[in-house]
């Protein structure tokens, strides 16, 4: 076939089988859309086609991650000294800094975790409120610690850690992370990020913050006292493609031992062209092989700057806000969660008192009528509708619309 032909025919297939994710009025899980320069950019990664493994592969995008790299630094608040990687999202994020965390806790008790493995190892735990999210459960998996050496220490009901219950696990001698969020996917709480980093390190665990979307609300001035202490943990994890808004697929792990992320993570070969001052990626990510996914960052970081980003995270934030609002508004409707930042939760309720399934019905109604899209969660042991605001083009129109569409189709109720 010629490639016109294919394309076409490409096209033609998956008709019907797109979510309009990037659209404003995407409001499930936590997807941005891709700002134009930032898509621009992403298409030219492709076409250069180039391995950003090595400067040697690709010395203009090893470049670019370097100055990237320090950018999203300087954004984000955190240590200028700390070292970073670009992967393919939060996943993959949390498995290079928990790498890097293994390799420090168990090299603090003489153990070459890379040479010797896991086996006969002290045994690492791995405490977190009990409400974090999954990826973390399969980092954990991933690097061969277990879901065993998870141990949920409890939240309160504002989803923030339980102090008391920490100190109490921390008293335990063994080599220990201790993770806490910065957004919780549900409710978008924040962890007491400066008594639990104190805490932790006390004890001697390494305190590694899941920010996959909250962390760039330490961006906007409005709302960065919700991270305050957040500099003071030993790793963190965000995405480029939630609140940052370029295309998947795009992670960032930070990590304030730069010789353990390294240690972690480095290989050598003798056909790789390595060393001199030239920063070489492969150095600092779980990949060999790998396109240059700072490229499209360093585009939208042009193209919005600091003030754009603010801008952008507190009109994401006011929408969330409006829109929950709206909903509870509306007869049937009840409020679970008002968003702190951008996440916020509602349910509709049931003349029988199934509100659990009369959620569940509206949520189906509203994803096939194709004016807006809402996911369900289970939050407290109850079915409810999630509302995540997270693109850059999300409008006051578009959270109008998103009622009104609620509203039509929930009116039965």
């Amino acid at each position: 076939m010629t490639a016109e032909d294919v394309i076409d025919e490409l096209v033609r297939d998956v008709d019907g089988g797109l979510l309009g994710s990037a659209g404003g009025r995407f409001f499930g899980w936590v997807i941005g859309g891709g700002v134009p320069a930032a898509l621009a950019a992403d298409w030219l990664t492709a076409t250069w086609d180039q391995n950003a493994a090595l400067y040697a592969c690709g010395p203009a995008e090893a470049v670019i991650e370097e100055i990237t790299g320090a950018w999203l630094k300087e954004l984000l608040g955190l240590p200028a000294e700390a070292s970073f990687a670009f992967t393919t999202g939060a996943q993959m994020a949390h498995v290079t800094a928990l790498a890097a965390a293994r390799h420090r806790l168990l090299a603090d008790r003489g153990w070459d975790v890379e040479r010797r493995g896991l086996f006969q190892a002290p045994p690492p735990r791995v405490l977190c409120g009990g409400e974090q999210h999954a990826s973390i459960d399969r980092a954990v998996r991933m690097l061969g610690l277990g879901t065993d050496s998870l141990t949920a220490v409890g939240t309160g009901a504002d989803s923030r850690i339980d102090l008391e219950a920490l100190e109490r696990e921390l008293q335990i001698d063994a080599p220990t992370v201790v993770c806490l969020q910065a957004g919780e996917i549900n409710t978008g709480a924040f962890d007491p990020f400066v008594e639990a980093c104190e805490m932790a390190h006390r004890y001697g665990a390494w305190v590694h913050v899941d920010g996959a979307f909250g962390l760039w609300a330490r961006v906007s001035p409005r709302y960065s006292t919700l991270l305050d202490g957040v500099e003071l943990a030993d790793s963190w994890t965000t995405d480029g493609h939630k609140w940052l808004n370029v295309p998947f697929d795009s992670g960032f792990a930070f990590v304030r031992d730069a010789a353990a992320h390294r240690a972690a993570m480095t290989t050598s070969a003798s056909y790789l062209i390595t060393g001199g001052a030239a920063r070489d990626q492969i150095d600092w990510t779980p990949e060999w092989s790998r396109r240059g996914r700072a490229v499209p960052v360093y585009a939208a970081i042009r193209e919005l700057g600091r003030d754009g980003i603010r801008a952008m995270i507190e009109r994401c934030c006011d929408h969330a806000r409006d829109l929950v609002r709206g909903l509870g508004a509306l007869p049937g409707v009840e409020v679970l969660v008002e968003p702190a930042i951008n996440q916020g939760l509602v349910r509709f309720l049931a003349a029988d008192g199934d509100h659990d399934r009369r959620t569940d019905e509206v949520i189906a109604r509203i994803q096939a009528g194709g004016e807006a899209w809402f996911g369900g969660t289970t939050w407290k042991g109850v079915r409810a509708m999630r509302v995540s605001v997270v693109n850059w083009q999300t409008s006051s129109s578009d959270v109008a619309r998103a009622v009104a569409a609620v509203a039509s189709l929930c009116s039965d109720g």
